[in-house]
């Protein structure tokens, strides 16, 4: 790319501020540090002083890097991808295709995130994971493992996706909610709160799991039942079965037992009547 090219792109820029790296040719701000080992291909952009590109990391396509952002390791930043903010892309990680990864946000190990996905905030994605289509990663979120976010699904808050669940549609997964095992989560469902989903659990439609409910199993067209109780919550974690603090058992092993459990966790008589009416309403309404 020629400099005219270049000022094509960003506007009126003063020649003596910018040279092409020895290894690509690419466009480099002089205050930038670019090691000789990187690879800045001849389209490819660092902009900003503050930004820095180093070890075998490539940056190449139409990419571009700014502000104080750093690329590094054994990274590659393509296409029209853009990194900037405090972004920080490193190890063996990939960002490319119309992917930003921008803010405080943090794309390490062997994670990709590409199409037009946004990893931004003080986002981690990592490990093997993948963040693409139009699905947006932000606030604390952590996505890794082999997870998968991808369509418009949007994670964020302190919400984890980890192992090889996944988020896709136009799912949101936000607050303490935790996805994990093979669990997926999709269409227009959401889980927030301190919300659980895991083990081979679906949750899809217009489902919601919230508060503490902890969903381990079956598929959840609409939202499983959920009772916050005097003492603790009760979730129809799967089909048959209630999740109550700890334990998870089937509706009529808790019909059963209810009594001699309650007495052994001390409930009082009033808690232990009280969770009793849940428990059949559970067997009325529950799946």
């Amino acid at each position: 790319m020629k400099f005219t090219q270049l000022q094509e792109k960003l506007g009126k820029l003063d020649k003596k501020d910018w040279h092409q790296h020895k290894n690509g040719g690419g466009w480099v701000n002089n205050l930038a540090k670019v090691d000789d080992t990187a690879f800045i291909g001849e389209n490819a952009i660092v902009i900003s002083g503050n930004a820095q590109v180093s070890g075998n990391a490539r940056v190449y396509g139409d990419a571009r890097v700014y502000g104080d952002a750093r690329v590094y390791g054994d990274a590659w930043v393509y296409g029209d991808a853009q990194v900037s903010g405090n972004a920080r892309v490193y190890g063996d990680a990939r960002v490319y295709g119309n992917a930003w990864v921008y803010g405080d946000a943090q794309v390490y190990g062997d994670a990709w995130v590409y199409s037009d996905a946004r990893v931004y905030g003080d986002a981690r994605v990592y490990g093997d994971a993948r963040v693409y289509g139009d699905a947006q990663v932000s606030g604390n979120a952590r996505v890794y493992g082999d997870a998968r976010v991808y369509g418009d699904a949007r994670v964020y808050g302190n919400a984890w996706v980890y192992g090889n669940a996944w988020v896709y549609g136009d799912a949101r997964v936000y607050g303490d909610a935790r996805v994990y095992g093979n669990a997926r989560v999709y269409g227009d469902a959401w889980v927030y709160g301190n919300a659980w989903v895991s083990g081979n659990a679906r949750v899809y439609g217009d489902a919601r799991v919230y508060g503490t409910a902890q969903v381990s199993g079956d598929a959840w067209e609409k939202s499983p039942l959920f009772i916050v109780g005097s003492k603790h919550s009760l979730t129809n974690a799967k089909y048959g079965h209630i999740q109550i603090g700890c334990h998870c058992k089937t509706i009529d092993w808790w019909l059963e037992n209810y009594e001699d459990v309650g007495k052994k966790e001390n409930y009082t008589a009033e808690e232990i009547n009280e969770y009793g009416e849940y428990i059949k309403l559970f067997k009325k309404v529950g799946k």
